[in-house]
């Protein structure tokens, strides 16, 4: 089973969206075609994101999400990296569980927030991307 890292982005459009390449990513977790790697920080940013009242998710379909993620994800006990060339400092527990769990990709809608990631060759997707080289048939 492939190991990726979900930016928050990519679960709260699927999440809103039942169609598009997000909602096709979710899709992939929930038929246990990839796994989700995560660490606390980010279970914390999903439950803090998907609460906003503005995004009109149920508290029990995130409620629910976040458990699926923990029952069923690979839970990363994350090492410290380097932050230079990183403009946004609350993306760096998802740099930190994708470089530590060794996933095959880290999949994002804000290709600017991994730019040093993208510059080390490392693999930073678009769900569209990632869903069209893994799962063509998708």
């Amino acid at each position: 089973m492939l190991l990726v890292v979900l930016d928050t982005n990519v679960i709260v459009s699927a999440l809103i969206i039942d169609s598009g390449n997000p909602s096709k990513m979710f899709d992939l977790v929930i038929n246990n075609q990839i796994r989700l790697a995560y660490d606390n920080r980010i279970i914390g940013e999903y439950e803090e994101v998907l609460s906003r009242q503005e995004l009109h998710i149920s508290q029990s379909k995130a409620s629910a999400v976040i458990r699926y993620i923990e029952l069923t994800g690979h839970y990363v006990d994350a090492e410290s990296v380097s932050a230079d060339g990183f403009t946004d400092q609350n993306d760096m527990p998802f740099v930190e569980v994708f470089i530590t769990s060794k996933s095959l990709a880290l999949v994002t809608g804000n290709f600017r927030h991994f730019k040093p990631l993208i510059d080390k060759g490392l693999l930073v997707m678009t769900p569209a991307e990632f869903v069209s080289k893994y799962f063509p048939n998708q």
